[in-house]
């Protein structure tokens, strides 16, 4: 069994939605209550406060303020759960020697969810709408089937809109068919990906395409009075815009991602430090355009409920080296697009390192030399496209 989360969009009524925010404000002041409370027990009494303390303070914490009457009892449980793995990962950073980030208190922007943790209790299906204990039955956009068993649902406000997020215990998938076929896969800026097998996809920069959108309703946002309306409605215009573009490259990748997984049995992905990487300020906004991290999580989970296999490699001098006899080239850099080799080797730059990344994995691939560039076409349907002519051998 494992779990799979199903999000769908709701249409609270105008009544709906005050409570709605009631349940928000409440579950933050809470937070915030349990993280001073821990914070204050430890420099004052170098005591730990444990999560069971915090949920049974929920209770009183409900009974006495009239502003809390209306959120479900469960639902400031979920908040302390939530500070409690706020400071497991905090102890986990400490332990494993990184920058610790302690928790933070939550201002009324950086708060935008709470939660069930029981379905059908405080929350649960009536008819095609959800009802949810002290807001009533609210509208569900019900654009997929949901399948599993709903254990936990979480309500988020994103960008003037409100999502149910529905997590489902699901049975394992059955594996899809072997192919026979793997694959080899470097990631760039002007292509998105190039393959092994010669073919790239070209980058569609999604963020860089809506730039002088966002450039525009920025400048707008900018002018607005502090603490006025039309700053909050030009604020919305501005976060709705970001969504839009962040949904489009989620989309490209899970189609290219899908693609992929469907059609090879083993994808090997080098093991790239992006954050590291993001560092160089004339390549930052580039690379997190294309969304890389975001490309190799999609490839991951999905390979995994295919039965199919990741390998990550080592990514240092891929690019560098002859796929097929290894000699290191020389008057190297970013502007060398096309690599000669002495044993007769002419390759696209990328292609040549999809062929060491799949040979660093394990596998192995016939060389395809003598290989003219073609013209990159962008991404419409998320298939991976041919962009070489046949080997001349």
């Amino acid at each position: 069994m494992g779990l799979k989360t199903f999000k769908y969009r709701l249409y609270p009524t105008p009544a709906q939605e005050k409570q709605m925010f009631n349940t928000l404000a409440v579950c933050r002041h809470f937070y915030n209550m349990c993280l001073e409370d821990r914070k204050l027990a430890y420099e004052l009494e170098k005591r730990s406060v444990k999560k069971s303390e915090q949920e049974k303070t929920a209770i009183r914490y409900r009974a006495t303020f009239p502003q809390a009457k209306g959120v479900f009892s469960q639902t400031l449980q979920t908040v302390a759960d939530d500070v409690d793995k706020a400071f497991a990962a905090f102890f986990r950073r400490v332990k494993d020697g990184e920058t610790p980030g302690y928790p933070r208190f939550k201002g009324r922007n950086h708060f935008h969810s709470f939660a069930f943790k029981q379905f059908g209790v405080g929350a649960k299906l009536d008819g095609r709408r959800m009802k949810l204990y002290g807001i009533g039955r609210v509208r569900v956009r019900w654009h997929r089937e949901m399948v599993g068993k709903v254990k936990v649902v979480r309500i988020m406000h994103k960008a003037g809109q409100w999502y149910a997020c529905f997590a489902c215990e699901v049975e394992d998938t059955q594996p899809l068919p072997k192919t026979g076929k793997v694959l080899g896969i470097d990631v760039g800026i002007s292509a998105l990906v190039t393959t092994s097998e010669g073919e790239k996809v070209d980058n569609p920069k999604h963020y860089r395409s809506a730039q002088a959108k966002l450039r525009r309703v920025q400048r707008s946002f900018s002018r607005k009075q502090k603490g006025s309306k039309n700053r909050r409605k030009a604020l919305l215009t501005v976060q709705r815009q970001q969504v839009h573009t962040a949904n489009q490259r989620s989309d490209a990748l899970h189609k290219l991602s899908t693609s992929l997984i469907q059609t090879r049995d083993g994808v090997a992905l080098e093991n790239l430090a992006i954050r590291n990487m993001v560092r160089n300020h004339r390549l930052s906004k580039s690379i997190l355009d294309s969304g890389w991290g975001l490309f190799k999580q999609y490839l991951t989970f999905k390979a995994v409920n295919a039965g199919r296999e990741i390998r990550l490699v080592n990514p240092a001098y891929t690019s560098k080296c002859c796929s097929n006899c290894g000699a290191e080239f020389q008057d190297f850099d970013l502007s060398t697009r096309w690599v000669n080799c002495a044993c007769g080797l002419s390759l696209d730059r990328d292609h040549n390192a999809a062929i060491n990344i799949l040979k660093r994995a394990g596998w192995d691939t016939p060389v395809v030399v003598n290989v003219d560039p073609l013209p990159l076409s962008p991404l419409d349907d998320g298939k991976v496209k041919r962009r070489t002519r046949s080997p001349l051998l």
